[in-house]
């Protein structure tokens, strides 16, 4: 914990987060990473049950279901944290979708709308609320980190509305670090490829990924343990310093020369 680390309400953790779509995958690692490293972690997801899945049983979980399309719920998000632990530096904004495999000409508008809905709105709605908080709180300033994807880097084939959702996330990251500074607020980004989750599988990547030139390629991925452990060192770093922009793959992927 470095020296720039606040103080909560009394008999609260040094530290607080909030991670969004907490219930599984890389949100269910990067809480329960968290919550290792002795932060308070509020879990958001729609699922009750699979957030208290994620916390179980510690003490300085709290689960609050919420639909991050949802300006209300994620309003409720933000203030229960606050009651409970009395401030929030750190937001890992992860919730998001994938949708259904797509070209442009092919998608339908209302998949297009549900993918944005969850991996645009609801990630501005909650870095909004956020922010608003950081801005608020005594010791003011936080840390929020965005999940992208290497999809904001290059695309899989049909995946354009998922696609588009990662290089809006991109923009997100930029402008609220910009506007940020002000108010001691860092924001940065993690794209991340290929590590073992449930989304992993709707892909096919272990059993033959579509490629740009039509063959299907067993792809390797890595732990989803470590892409935990990237996003708690990028939460721990001094108020001094931000990463921007961290990309992390499987070792061998297609990513870099992918075609």
């Amino acid at each position: 914990m470095d020296q720039d680390t606040p103080t909560g309400l009394a008999g609260t953790p040094g530290r607080i987060a909030v991670v969004t779509g907490a219930g599984s995958g890389i949100g269910r690692a990067v809480a329960r990473e968290f919550l290792r490293a002795g932060y308070g972690v509020v879990l958001a997801g729609r699922r009750e049950a699979e957030l208290l899945e994620t916390a179980d049983g510690a003490s300085e979980a709290l689960a609050v279901p919420t639909d991050v399309t949802r300006p209300d719920d994620v309003d409720r998000l933000f203030s229960t944290a606050v009651q409970r632990f009395g401030r929030v530096d750190v937001l890992f904004n992860n919730a998001g979708i994938f949708g259904p495999a797509a070209t442009v000409d092919e998608i339908a508008p209302a998949d297009w709308d549900a993918v944005l809905a969850v991996n645009v709105t609801g990630a501005m709605l909650c870095a909004a609320a956020a922010v608003r908080v950081m801005k608020a709180q005594r010791a003011g300033g936080g840390r929020i980190i965005n999940n992208g994807s290497i999809s904001a880097h290059s695309p899989r084939p049909g995946s354009v509305a998922y696609t588009v959702s990662k290089h809006a996330i991109t923009g997100l990251t930029k402008s609220i670090d910009l506007d940020g500074r002000a108010f001691g607020i860092s924001c940065g980004q993690i794209d991340i490829g290929n590590t073992a989750t449930d989304i992993m599988a709707t892909l096919d990547v272990a059993t033959g990924a579509l490629q740009a030139d039509g063959r299907r390629l067993v792809e390797p991925t890595f732990p989803v343990a470590d892409a935990a452990r990237t996003v708690l060192m990028m939460a721990e770093l001094p108020a001094s310093a931000n990463i921007g922009s961290l990309v992390i793959t499987a070792a061998g992927m297609p990513f870099i020369g992918r075609g």
